[in-house]
């Protein structure tokens, strides 16, 4: 019998990190819900599950810094990545108008990337939530008829909710980029051409900039470069890094470099690119 492959995701079913994992695995995973992110390494350090699909950066919001410390401190390996358009509607229970409504729940994040919307609505009270999918499935466990939820297809599908108003963010290029986690990195990947890595430099004129400038001579590109303090130390950082590259080799001589000029230096994973929206 063949296993099935088990996926933490933090939220509950019909988030939109589990259409995430759906668009990664494919349909036939077992997801298993989390309350916060630290609980989906918990879950993945104790081998409950096999992978973790964790949001690392939103095209509006930004990073989420505090995960880049998660999947340091847990040494996790990333195996791969899958980019998510983030397609918000309005939805309610059968036979509800949006007249008659008085409440829009949903997480914070998403009600302000609908906010023009709302604009046309200044009577609806927002109620904010941890979880997009959640408020949908409050609305069907309640009956909630004077409530609507913003939130994605899969969970006006699974919850039985109408959709009522299409597309209502206010930026429709709007995309989530979400890690594939592991406990352990898998040894002789032959099929890939993009990596993240993290490092420190010495705090001097020019430390950065070395480091930097040895990729460029290999001809690596760096697609994002991102700093956090490093807890309790006054001037340092850590710099996480994803590259991308044509020639295996260029790589390969570029990361050998630049292990002179850094410390605490840790490639986290190295995997195909997937930036398919």
């Amino acid at each position: 019998m063949k296993k099935v492959t088990r996926v933490a995701i933090q939220g509950i079913k019909a988030s939109f990190h589990e259409e995430a994992a759906f668009k990664f695995f494919g349909n036939d995973i077992k997801t298993v819900e989390c309350n916060s992110f630290k609980q989906t390494c918990e879950v993945l350090e104790a081998k409950e599950v096999d992978y973790v699909v964790m949001a690392i950066e939103n095209s509006i919001a930004g990073s989420l810094l505090p995960n880049y410390t998660l999947i340091r401190e847990y040494n996790f390996a990333v195996t791969g990545e899958v980019y998510l358009p983030i397609q918000l509607h309005l939805m309610a229970l059968p036979g509800v108008k949006l007249e008659d409504v008085k409440y829009v729940t949903s997480h914070p994040i998403a009600i302000r990337q609908c906010i023009d919307f709302f604009d046309e609505f200044p009577h609806l009270k927002v109620v904010e939530s941890i979880d997009t999918a959640a408020c949908a499935k409050k609305i069907r466990d309640e009956q909630l008829t004077d409530t609507v939820a913003i939130a994605n297809t899969l969970a006006a599908e699974l919850y039985g909710l109408n959709i009522i108003e299409r597309r209502i963010e206010s930026n429709k290029k709007n995309f989530t980029r979400f890690l594939i986690l592991k406990n352990d990195k898998t040894e002789d990947l032959t099929d890939i051409n993009k990596a993240s890595i993290c490092f420190q430099v010495g705090n001097h004129v020019g430390a950065l900039s070395k480091v930097l400038h040895i990729f460029a001579e290999q001809n690596v590109n760096l697609s994002k470069i991102q700093s956090m303090p490093v807890l309790g130390k006054r001037n340092e950082y850590y710099f996480y890094v994803d590259m991308e590259w044509s020639e295996n080799e260029k790589y390969d001589i570029a990361i050998r470099k630049a292990l002179k000029y850094t410390v605490n230096f840790n490639i986290m994973g190295e995997y195909l690119k997937n930036d398919i929206v």
